[in-house]
């Protein structure tokens, strides 16, 4: 009797040969799962290229977003920290630990990722200031134009 492939089954297991017929469209999660085995098994010419390298680009741009999401979170916080001393809380404080620990974290492991953060700071400043005037109820214009301190000095509070 042979089995009826489910929606888990193993992409493998009964040739142990891939099946990567749509694996990607059904399962992206098995299908990175067979990648990175038919990578390990030298088997390059199985590979699924033209997936492979939207994957490879997507992740790209994840990394990118992320950085510029946290960048922006925390500048917005350290500007309400700075623009607004007498309403501060354990939450703004906490939020910008987390975000200045989980950037530098990522921009320490990326070269690449630490220049995208120099490259897109002051247009990254511009919109934390939007968000920090939305969130205060301050005019944009009490903030700075440019901002105050390097991507470093930000990092290294």
């Amino acid at each position: 009797m042979t089995a009826t492939p489910t929606m888990w089954s193993d992409p493998c297991e009964s040739t142990g040969r891939f099946d990567l017929d749509g694996l990607y469209d059904r399962d992206e999660v098995a299908w990175y799962d067979a990648m990175a085995s038919l990578i390990a098994q030298a088997k390059i010419g199985e590979l699924d290229f033209a997936n492979l390298k939207e994957v490879l680009e997507d992740m790209g741009k994840r990394h990118r977003r992320d950085v510029k999401s946290r960048l922006r979170i925390l500048l917005a916080h350290w500007l309400k920290w700075e623009f607004q001393p007498g309403q501060r809380s354990g939450g703004w404080m906490a939020t910008m630990i987390v975000q200045r620990s989980d950037l530098r974290d990522d921009l320490i492991d990326s070269r690449t990722l630490y220049n995208y953060a120099v490259e897109v700071y002051g247009d990254t400043y511009a919109r934390a200031v939007k968000l920090a005037a939305t969130e205060t109820g301050l005019p944009p214009e009490t903030f700075p134009e440019k901002c105050p301190v390097t991507l470093d000095e930000l990092l290294a509070e």
